[in-house]
């Protein structure tokens, strides 16, 4: 009976003409191995996986561990059923399994690199290292076994080899892994690392353990432990299995590769308002909806949900030639599908754009022409919509660069004013501040332009302390020249008081400017949130203790609970134009109006009319218990520094 080796060099003896041995090998775990990359290649193939160059690297790792588990498999058969003719045989499926598995560790290298964006010279450095010790070790094994200090078989088929060359290589691989991610441990989150060191320590405790014990059955398996690690951690996106969705990063991944290729397809967006904010997600009946449409209308779609009540289903043109048709039959079965659940809602439909695609924008363009569309309305995207937003796109850049600045003298916000007339006084003593931007390329930019995008972007702070900067500034030239000005009103969005330095900041503006608090005053927008509320009345109450004054801004339009404006501190009620329309309507409209303004002044609010155009209006609103007037009547909005215009001087 000849003596023969595994690869790590364990001698045993068997019979030429026996089954492989079980006492030392069993192919069960390089079955196994096969198998459980197949599943791993299903479940790649059946959910939706970013095709980064880090998930290029990740396939191959998985073809390289399955050609090593066959090949080993075939190596452990012919040393197993020995004849003369399998000799060289052996030698090459020796060599080609040991060279798989030194592959998979110079990839488990080169992943490393990729997934923690490793500088340039330091990724070349590894990459190199990893290089000369992938072909050195590979090397180093073939010239020793052809100078007969190696693995070698005698002619009776004894197996010997020396110093174990293969064991070797394997460590220098784990020490320069192991150091590498030790290198690199502050780039990746901490539950990460302990996901990767934990999986790469079993990993090698199995390898010595089965060493330990005279077994090699288990050699391959030790590599797939880190490769289910890499699966979990950095390739999985999840499917909203209730919806059948995936999120918006994946869109922008398909996208992206379409783009490539090349690729055409078209774009349906479905948005339900009520249902697309924090905390809140689609019922049931329209989950169901949405799961059956992006099935059943057309072949190889994918579905995205880029909010929580917003999905986008994409489709590819070459795999659904009649897509026009089919669009038409999926928005007449959804016609339907809305009488039952009557829920407003915005639908767009778009193909794709080169512009659009290589930009990788298609989130950004579907809610740029949603904030323009009326409920219960089709859009198909049209050039007109493209320009609108790249202009959009060009104000946000804008924005973006002067949150960045965070100069308060930024010349591009521009402080504009409208006139308030004080019927106690019977002259302007006051105004509202109003915002402008002036940029290169669009001139005059508007606030119902520019500051939706701000708000939604997170730069509607600095915006406003730009605004009250250049308004406190105004107040105390004019005050200076002797002009008699009772205040001046600024606009805050509530999404501003949630920032826990909002009344720092803003006494900061205005103690810098040394312009006394009473000479200023806040326009707040009611909110129907509860924590909103909250929040809005513990900082009303913080700078009302520095003499400033607050409005409650738009009052009649949306969402008005009585019981919280009496529980918040305001000063003045803002009834919006569309309360001074409704009051020429009929009497009955009227009175309506003139009531409630009457209750709030005998309740020692002062209101304030907006939008008072004509000498009808006005002598309405005088008779409907007015304090204040604004309105085109007496002024559109002017550049802050022509207010002295309007102003009388003291005394």
């Amino acid at each position: 009976m000849p003596v023969i080796s595994d690869p790590e060099g364990r001698l045993f003896r068997m019979n030429r003409v026996s089954q492989i041995s079980f006492d030392n090998y069993t192919p069960a775990g390089d079955v196994a191995v096969v198998a459980i990359c197949l599943v791993m290649v299903i479940l790649l193939l059946t959910s939706y996986v970013s095709r980064t160059r880090s998930f290029r690297i990740f396939a191959n790792i998985l073809v390289s561990l399955v050609i090593a588990a066959l090949v080993n498999i075939v190596y452990h058969a012919l040393l197993s059923n020995y004849t003369l003719g399998f000799r060289l045989w052996i030698y090459i499926t020796r060599v080609l399994y040991e060279a798989m598995l030194y592959g998979v560790f110079f990839l488990f290298a080169l992943y490393s690199i990729e997934i923690t964006g490793l500088e340039r010279r330091q990724a070349r450095f590894v990459s190199v290292l990893s290089t000369l010790l992938f072909i050195g070790v590979i090397a180093i094994d073939i010239i020793r076994t052809l100078a007969g200090t190696g693995f070698r078989l005698a002619e009776d088929g004894s197996v010997l080899r020396s110093t174990n060359v293969y064991l070797i290589g394997y460590g220098l691989f784990v020490i320069l892994l192991a150091a590498l991610l030790y290198r690199v441990h502050d780039r990746l989150f901490r539950r990460v690392m302990y996901g990767v060191y934990g999986t790469m320590a079993v990993s090698v405790l199995l390898r010595f353990g089965q060493l330990a014990l005279g077994s090699s059955s288990l050699t391959t398996m030790t590599f797939v432990f880190p490769v289910i690690a890499m699966l979990y951690i950095f390739h999985s996106v999840p499917y909203n299995i209730t919806l059948g969705s995936v999120d918006v990063h994946a869109m922008e991944d398909m996208v992206r590769q379409m783009h490539s290729r090349g690729a055409d397809f078209v774009f349906l967006s479905l948005l339900i308002p009520e249902f697309d904010q924090e905390g809140k997600e689609l019922p049931a009946e329209i989950r169901a909806v949405v799961r059956r449409y992006s099935a059943d209308f057309f072949k190889g779609a994918f579905l995205f949900q880029i909010g929580n009540g917003h999905v986008v289903l994409v489709v590819s043109k070459h795999r659904n030639p009649d897509f026009e048709e089919r669009i038409q039959r999926i928005l007449a079965s959804f016609w339907k599908e809305y009488q039952h659940f009557q829920k407003p809602f915005k639908i767009v439909v778009g193909e794709s754009i080169d512009e659009i695609s290589r930009k990788n924008e298609y989130a950004s363009l579907i809610r740029s022409v949603e904030r323009i569309m009326d409920e219960n309305t089709v859009h198909r995207i049209t050039p007109e919509d493209i320009d609108c937003f790249n202009r959009e796109e060009y104000i946000l850049r804008e924005l973006t660069d002067i949150c960045h600045r965070r100069d308060l003298e930024d010349p591009r916000v521009l402080a504009y004013c409208q006139p308030v007339f004080n019927l106690k006084t019977g002259r302007f003593d006051t105004a509202e501040a109003l915002m402008r931007l002036r940029l290169e390329e669009t001139g005059l930019v508007f606030p119902d332009q520019f500051i939706p995008i701000a708000e939604s972007h997170g730069f509607i702070h600095i915006l406003t302390e730009i605004i009250l900067h250049k308004t406190c500034s105004a107040i105390r030239r004019l005050s200076d020249e002797g002009f008699a000005i009772s205040r001046i009103s600024v606009n805050v969005s509530v999404l501003e008081l949630k920032d826990e330095s909002f009344c720092g900041d803003i006494s900061r503006i205005i103690e810098s400017n040394r312009v006394p608090g009473e000479k200023l005053a806040i326009e707040l927008t009611e909110s129907n949130s509860e924590a909103d509320f909250m929040i809005m009345q513990a900082k009303i109450q913080e700078l009302r203790a520095k003499g400033l004054q607050f409005y409650l801004d738009d009052f009649g339009t949306g969402y008005s609970n009585m019981e919280r404006i009496m529980e918040l501190p305001f000063d003045i009620i803002k009834f919006d134009r569309s309360m001074v329309m409704a009051s020429a309507e009929d009497e009955r409209s009227e009175k309506i109006v003139e009531n409630l303004a009457h209750m709030f002044a005998d309740m020692e609010y002062s209101v304030l009319y907006e939008g008072v155009e004509t000498d009808h209006d006005e002598q309405r609103c005088r008779g409907m218990s007015a304090s204040y007037l604004q309105g085109y009547k007496y002024s559109r909005p002017i550049p802050i520094e022509r207010l002295r215009d309007f102003l009388s001087k003291v005394g």
